[in-house]
């Protein structure tokens, strides 16, 4: 067993999409300890403080405190609970986690079998209590022979075990994109947000809404929405009574009055999307806005920072208030996305 000496700057393990560790790793402006290619997971040290909701490509944020590189063929159990730290004194979760990747699938069966037998004797010994406010406790387990241990802030990490939010596929959906809408809501609003700014009745565009996926995700909440595609919508938001389909160009098509939504997933250059939708906001032809950026194979950080700053300038020079978050969601692929609001004065 390994614990990390007290004197040392402290250490983050980043969970990632296997593929974008690089990404991962130069957001933070870490010094890389383990950032192995399509690992699916980053070891970085020398940041005091990361903030889980700036870090556009990192799943999971959790704290290190030891590791177990030699775990026994029998009683991993022991090595296991010698590696708990003392502080924090009690943890409102345990999660055993694995990688992201085929290896890490796995061991789903190989972690399943102890963790009754861990969370038992932690809360035997008190330290594991049914709290939400508290830190959790990670056990990472990148092979059966290595185990990472460290916790998480609630407030500043992901609600998900391994930082996934895993959404169930519509029936009814025409396409496997309305995941990433429906993600994006859990992602990005509060229980209250949701209440509040997806209420049925309310007003959505949707460019670049072919074959519907996003569209679909609109209207099974109740919201009338207006769909802008030259392509032609599928299954049923193809006749939906809350569709309004306009076969025109997303770049030129401007709604009549303000609506509460915009989306976007169109295939464009990611600079032009989102200067596109920083003059929706800046307009004020929405009030808020979830879109995609899809990122070149290199410098996607670089690309990323880019198109966000071009937002930014837009809406800075109208001396507008807004929140702006970006997400590389799990059922994102070569792509972000970003969640724009006003804020009320």
């Amino acid at each position: 067993m390994r614990a990390m000496p007290s004197s040392t700057p402290p250490q983050w393990l980043l969970y990632c999409r296997p593929g974008f560790e690089r990404d991962c790793l130069q957001e933070t402006q870490g010094t890389a300890v383990d950032a192995e290619a399509n690992s699916g997971f980053v070891i970085i040290c020398g940041k005091a403080r990361l903030n889980y909701a700036q870090l556009t490509f990192t799943r999971q944020l959790i704290k290190l405190h030891g590791e177990v590189d030699q775990l026994p063929e029998r009683d991993r159990l022991t090595p296991l609970l010698a590696a708990v730290p003392e502080t924090p004194e009690q943890f409102g979760a345990l999660w055993l986690e694995t990688p992201d990747t085929n290896d890490g699938k796995t061991l789903s069966g190989f972690i399943k079998r102890f963790q009754p037998l861990l969370e038992a004797k932690l809360r035997a010994s008190s330290r594991l209590v049914d709290d939400a406010t508290l830190p959790r406790l990670h056990l990472f387990f990148p092979d059966k022979n290595r185990a990472l241990i460290g916790t998480s802030d609630p407030r500043n990490s992901a609600a998900a075990p391994m930082g996934i939010l895993r959404m169930k596929m519509p029936y009814e959906a025409p396409s496997r994109s309305v995941l990433k809408l429906a993600e994006a809501f859990e992602v990005f609003l509060s229980k209250e947000e949701k209440t509040q700014w997806l209420r049925p009745g309310m007003r959505a565009v949707d460019l670049g809404a072919a074959p519907g996926g996003w569209t679909w995700q609109l209207v099974s909440l109740g919201l009338q929405v207006e769909a802008i595609d030259n392509g032609p919508l599928k299954g049923v938001v193809a006749d939906h009574p809350s569709v309004r389909h306009l076969r025109q160009d997303g770049f030129r098509y401007r709604p009549k009055h303000t609506v509460d939504w915009l989306v976007c997933d169109m295939i464009e250059q990611p600079g032009r999307v989102a200067a596109l939708v920083s003059d929706w906001v800046a307009t004020g032809a929405t009030n808020r806005a979830i879109f995609n950026l899809k990122l070149p194979m290199k410098k996607r950080v670089e690309a990323l920072n880019e198109a966000l700053a071009g937002v930014r300038e837009v809406l800075d020079k109208k001396g507008m208030k807004y929140r702006l978050q970006a997400k590389q969601l799990y059922h994102d692929r070569e792509e972000v996305t970003v969640f724009l609001a006003k804020i009320k004065r």
